[in-house]
């Protein structure tokens, strides 16, 4: 597909976009994609691909609202976190991909939650600062829209495919473990290492696949995958905690992906213009390197102490990111290094030697600590970091080390004053309006949302992970009735739009599951009863509202950012939601819910 540039974009757009993926469902049920060119127009015309464009009066109406039984709940709690007008913009996505630096491939808006990354913890997520009026701490998220009006040749995104290698990516476990007992050091690094060979053994078998794209295969691996590890992550768990440890909340971290990230550096535009504004323009980040895989087994009596500076540690990271944020346009050139990574330089060498005093009262004192303390920003021009990296220096001697799995190619951070990635180019369009609302369920009342819940609606790979989980999200202001899986071409007076809505049933138990959907469900469409074994909660639908020119939609000069492999494909669309309400706000909402009010 072709793209864009609006009346509105964030900056000037850059010249260069691909022709829309032609997407054949072979009769097996494998899915296999064919890209094509632009029909061999050999044109700079930007509409090449307007099948993928419908206008909003042609989509049949299809939204059916169930009535509401006596026993619903009718009420409607509003929350306003703006429209992501400090501009926190990211490629991370902390709830499908936790732990994966620029794991999404494309860039996000970010309302709520000023510090989050793909590393934050709940703690930190619990320290933050926000946009939202009411103080809602949560995080809210979605792909951005570019308008481009430039074009290039299908065939150089044909020709990058047949030149990629499908990669399994998983999150690292070992870089999100509590402090591990000393008993239980060495059965812990064994299994670190089972789930780099399992790792590895999936990208093994992904070999078979190279240049092409078969959703069903994908799906056979990555389950297969996911089984294996939940056991090893499970077992991980279970021998800490047998050792005296803690370690909750691995279930995050089970899930792996596809990931056709090398499609983006073999596609033109790779190379990304250096920028002395990048730094203030794409929203640079923190990179620090990891402790938490670095320590050695903890004596019994150290536990306490060393998860409570490993927890600080990851506290001062995101305190730094939530600065980077609301200071950005402050001070010189010099201003980053002197208020933000000198100080919290001096910070983690603090609590660093903490860990390695606490550790030495009981056991060989850890020496090189100090060797993580130094940070720096992943979106320097010219500079990136790679993360988890020590500076050079000599690193303590500690834990084993395990056989690192294989990883794709490392994406570039978003650059220059577009935050452009490679296939994801042109200005940003900022949301008009950005409507977050919690609604009740027809059939019964509604329970408050566990602090801290994870829930993603759509599906960000429909092409390389089949399309059960895509939803149809694009409409136009004025058109409730209706929503398409193609961006809507809308008439005049009205703004297009992404209704975005999460599953609005939860199982009573779980903030998370292995493939960060099972814990939550969505509500029968024809009645609205949640599924048997899953309560209703407040569901959350997110309105995203954009002026774009007619013009620009009429020639087909807008799209999503996206995966590769998708090539801006409207139907993936989607959106990431991480609940950081406070149990008192949570309970106000669903009381205001059940009692049929609307509240903000």
């Amino acid at each position: 597909m072709n793209r864009r540039k609006n009346g509105t974009p964030l900056v000037q757009s850059r010249p260069a976009r691909l022709a829309m993926a032609a997407v054949v469902l072979a009769a097996s049920g494998a899915l296999t994609v064919t890209f094509v060119s632009s029909g061999g127009k050999g044109t700079a015309d930007a509409a090449t691909s307007l099948d993928q464009f419908v206008k909003i009066e042609d989509v049949t109406p299809n939204v059916q609202n169930p009535k509401p039984a006596a026993g619903g709940s009718t009420g409607r709690f509003t929350v306003d976190c703006g429209t992501n007008g400090n501009g926190k913009f990211s490629p991370d996505n902390p709830v499908a991909q936790p732990g994966i630096r620029n794991g999404a491939e494309h860039v996000h808006d970010f309302v709520g939650n000023l510090a989050i990354t793909a590393n934050s913890s709940d703690a930190d997520l619990d320290a933050s600062g926000t946009t939202c009026r009411n103080g809602d701490k949560s995080s809210y998220f979605w792909p951005v829209v570019r308008i481009d009006k430039a074009v290039r040749s299908g065939d150089q995104v044909q020709q990058a495919l047949a030149q990629t290698q499908p990669m399994v990516v998983c999150p690292s476990v070992g870089r999100r473990l509590r402090a591990v007992p000393t008993g239980a050091r060495a059965t812990v690094d064994r299994l670190l290492a089972e789930l780099d060979r399992q790792q590895a053994a999936a990208n093994q078998r992904m070999t078979s696949s190279r240049g092409r794209i078969d959703a069903t295969f994908n799906r056979q691996v990555i389950d297969s995958l996911r089984t294996r590890r939940a056991a090893m992550i499970k077992e991980i768990s279970r021998t800490v905690t047998a050792a005296g440890g803690n370690q909750p909340g691995l279930v995050s971290l089970v899930e792996c992906d596809i990931s056709y990230d090398d499609m983006h550096a073999r596609m033109p535009g790779a190379t990304h213009r250096a920028s002395v504004r990048a730094a203030q323009a794409a929203n640079p980040r923190i990179q620090c390197p990891t402790v938490r895989d670095k320590l050695p087994g903890v004596p019994a009596g150290a536990l306490a102490e060393v998860n409570r500076n490993l927890d600080e540690l990851d506290r001062q990271i995101s305190e730094a990111n939530e600065r980077l944020v609301t200071s950005r346009g402050q001070g010189g050139p010099a201003f980053v290094d002197n208020a933000i990574l000198g100080p919290l330089r001096a910070k983690r060498t603090a609590v660093l030697d903490r860990i390695a005093i606490a550790i030495g009262r009981q056991a060989a004192r850890p020496q090189g600590l100090d060797a993580f303390a130094a940070c720096t920003l992943d979106q320097a021009p010219g500079n990136p970091a790679t993360p988890g990296t020590a500076p050079t220096t000599t690193a303590p001697t500690t834990a084993a080390p395990t056989t690192a799995a294989p990883t794709a190619t490392a994406l570039p951070d978003p650059q220059g004053p577009d935050l452009e990635l490679p296939g994801n180019t042109g200005g940003i369009v900022r949301p008009a309006q950005v409507l977050i609302e919690y609604r009740g369920n027809p059939v019964s009342t509604v329970v408050p949302m566990p602090k801290f819940l994870r829930a993603l609606t759509g599906d960000a790979k429909p092409t390389s992970r089949g399309p059960a989980n895509a939803r149809a999200t694009w409409s136009c202001s004025g058109f409730a009735d209706r929503l398409s899986d193609k961006y809507p071409i809308c008439p005049a007076g009205s703004r297009v739009q992404r209704v975005h809505d999460f599953p609005g049933c939860w199982d009573g138990r779980n903030i998370d599951s292995d493939n960060h959907r099972n814990h939550v469900a969505f509500a029968d469409r024809a009645t609205g009863a949640c599924p048997q074994g899953f309560r209703a909660i407040p569901q959350l639908r997110i309105t995203v509202a954009y002026d774009i020119a007619h013009d620009v939609q009429v020639r087909g000069q807008y799209a999503l950012d996206s995966f590769p492999e998708e090539n801006h494909n409207p139907f993936s669309d989607h959106n990431d939601f991480v609940n950081v309400n406070s149990a008192r706000t949570m309970q106000r909402i669903a009381t205001c819910i059940n009692k049929g009010k609307n509240c903000s």
